[in-house]
């Protein structure tokens, strides 16, 4: 069991898109196995390969007790909204009100390179957005608008350095 450190805003890794997977090998069946046991650790429900410094296309999620993983994820059927709060391992101690798609699809791989899809509703459709968000280089505070980005952001520059 590897539970793998989680990197923290203004490392380089969470701004960057990351790769997409080309190869499926026993490196890959590890990362993904970091991956599922990093997310196991309680409070957590989900972690891109960006955030324990991984440049590639994979994340784990661990919603209502299901542990899983996707590979080269593509988003598809946004339908409806929600606006929960949400937070991030990579963001410490924030939490804010965060509009997403009340449902979606997300299809891609798993570790074998077979077929997966997951259609999410609620929670995990949310996550599932988290999740691809960071294979792309966001972070949620990066959706957000209004006076709601603001007190973020003055939140990120009262507790971090901001990036350079």
């Amino acid at each position: 069991m590897t539970v793998r450190p989680i990197r923290l805003f203004g490392d380089p890794v969470l701004r960057t898109a990351a790769d997409p997977v080309t190869v499926f090998d026993d490196d890959l069946r590890r990362l993904v196995a970091d991956l599922e046991d990093t997310v196991r650790e309680p409070g957590r429900a989900g972690v891109a390969a960006p955030q324990i410094g991984v440049s590639l296309r994979v994340f784990s999620y661990n919603v209502d007790g299901k542990v899983g993983h996707l590979v080269n994820p593509v988003l598809s059927g946004f339908e409806g909204t929600q606006d929960d709060e949400e937070a991030c391992l990579s963001l410490p101690g924030m939490g804010f009100a965060t509009p997403r798609a009340m449902t979606v699809t997300a299809t891609g791989v798993d570790m074998y390179g077979e077929p997966l899809t997951i259609a999410g509703t609620g929670f995990l459709a949310r996550a599932l957005q988290h999740e691809t968000d960071h294979l792309d280089g966001r972070l949620y505070i990066d959706t957000l608008t209004g006076d709601t980005r603001r007190q973020a952001l003055r939140e990120l520059r009262r507790s971090r350095p901001m990036p350079a």
